[in-house]
């Protein structure tokens, strides 16, 4: 008990010599690791520290803490319900955990997530159309529907119906004096197909991580780019996307580039002779191409290139043709948004005296203004000249014409064959002047005023074109959205365009 009451007592006389002589031995092990280099990968490169290049951290003395300004730095955002999918199996979308372990069937590093979901949008519209010399009043159905089996995070097979509807013709009721209802069914999918990520199925089979990417699509794909002015259509083939590119030589911070090539591709340039200009025969000539996505110059670039063949379609000549597509946008100062594109179709040789239907060139000027409320308020011009007879490279029969982006209206509504002004751009000039408000994010209204004008007398143009058209919607809840449009229009040596449609969305 003297022995240990001694040590008790001798305690704090040796705990600071005891600490001096920790501090003597961490010491050396201390500056060896102030000189050890840290651990990197090959790739990675070593920088000297230098503390100019932080600032004095924020000074908050005279900003007391507060609950409510902390909610307000994320917009006083709150959590908004959203329509949920009509069917769901397996791990639902967008759902909190806990989540169910993932199977190994396709490798520990390609994990597998099952998922069936049903979703899409029912549409119905009412409207009064008034087509030149043909007046309508019609009440139209439109059902759309999304498919969709997800097996991995990059994996699945998705299919679309439009059951409602064949081509252009929508289930309806005509009311011109007498009511005529005309039922049209299409059991056959709008698109059917499987797309996946190639690293990943690698990855996953082989159990070792992959030096590339390569996301990848077959079957009956839609495919669209350039807001679907250069192409907005379902073909039967395959399409692959090298992702994430870049070049520090050539300035790219993001570049991607996809190949696609397949068959049953809807091309203007396949018109028949005998046919009116904006005539197509559908679904036949083959097509391959490449479209590219290029961050740079302050913008981004979109070169995108096809050969569209129809040497073995059924038509009059053999009209295949090259088509080549051009854009750049970007953002001049505070104040403009601009996108320029360019359309060239060139090669086509029609044989047996055929004429040519795809030789021209599109330019189409898209411009907006930045204005003080950047998200909501935006002003638009966009114009365009055509000469020749340019076309996209593939155009669905239902997807509008080539200027349906132009401006609301040159785009009917795909459902009740509201008018519009002559969207074909042979010979022509012409563009749309309107803004757009967003009020507080939850409403739309659009108020335009567009033209259409020939530029000599081989345009399929009769005449002048004035156009005013106004759209306004807006959601009745998370899942129906109401929407008007109207339309008035003068048309030189051809009958006056007028109308007026309501149209309720339910999303599913």
């Amino acid at each position: 008990m003297k022995t240990l009451h001694f040590k008790l007592k001798q305690l704090p006389k040796l705990l600071p010599i005891a600490c001096a002589v920790a501090f003597a031995l961490q010491a050396p092990v201390a500056l060896a690791a102030e000189h050890e280099l840290p651990k990197t990968s090959p790739e990675a490169k070593l920088v000297p520290h230098s503390d100019t290049v932080f600032s004095p951290d924020p000074s908050y003395e005279n900003k007391p803490y507060s609950d409510e300004a902390q909610l307000k730095i994320y917009g006083g955002k709150f959590s908004v319900p959203t329509p949920r999918p009509l069917l769901e199996l397996g791990r639902p979308q967008y759902q909190n955990g806990p989540l169910k372990r993932s199977g190994t069937a396709l490798g520990l590093k390609n994990p597998i997530d099952q998922s069936f979901s049903i979703y899409g949008d029912m549409r119905v519209g009412a409207a009064r159309n008034i087509n030149g010399a043909t007046q309508n009043n019609v009440l139209a159905a439109r059902l759309n529907v999304d498919m969709d089996y997800r097996f991995t995070g990059t994996e699945r097979i998705h299919a679309f119906f439009r059951p409602l509807d064949n081509g252009t013709e929508f289930t309806r009721c005509e009311f011109n004096g007498s009511t005529n209802c005309t039922g049209k069914f299409d059991a056959i999918p709008d698109a059917l197909f499987f797309e996946g990520d190639l690293n990943a199925i690698t990855t996953g089979l082989t159990d070792k991580y992959q030096s590339f990417d390569m996301a990848f699509a077959v079957g009956k794909m839609p495919l669209l780019f350039q807001n679907g002015l250069w192409f907005e259509d379902a073909i039967i083939g395959g399409a692959a996307t090298l992702p994430a590119k870049n070049s520090k030589t050539l300035g790219i911070s993001n570049m991607d580039i996809t190949f696609f090539g397949g068959t049953s591709a809807t091309s203007g340039a396949q018109r028949n002779g005998n046919l009116p200009l904006n005539a197509v025969i559908k679904k036949q000539a083959n097509i391959y191409g490449m479209a590219t996505f290029i961050e740079a110059n302050e913008g981004y670039w979109e070169i995108d290139y096809a050969y569209t063949d129809t040497s073995n379609a059924v038509v009059q000549a053999d009209r295949s043709y090259h088509n080549l597509g051009l854009a750049f946008t970007r953002r001049y100062g505070n104040w403009l948004s601009n996108s320029i594109r360019i359309i060239n179709n060139f090669g086509q040789d029609p044989n047996a005296g055929g004429t040519k239907t795809a030789n021209g060139t599109l330019i189409v000027l898209e411009n907006s203004l930045v204005t003080r409320l950047p998200s909501t308020l935006v002003p638009y011009m966009n114009l365009f000249y055509g000469t020749g007879t340019p076309q996209s490279a593939s155009r669905a029969v239902d997807a509008g014409g080539i200027l349906k982006n132009i401006g609301i209206n040159f785009e009917t509504d795909g459902l009740t064959g509201f008018p519009k002004l002559t969207d074909a751009v042979d010979n022509m000039w012409g563009g749309a002047v309107g803004v757009e408000y967003l009020f507080g994010l939850n409403r739309q209204l659009v108020v335009e005023a567009a033209t259409t004008q020939r530029i000599n007398n081989t345009s399929s143009l009769l005449g002048r074109e004035y156009g005013w058209g106004m759209r306004y919607q807006f959601p009745l809840d998370h899942s129906w959205i109401f929407r008007t449009d109207a339309i008035l229009a003068d048309r030189e040596n051809n009958r006056n365009l007028a109308g007026l449609r309501f149209e309720l969305r339910r999303k599913f």
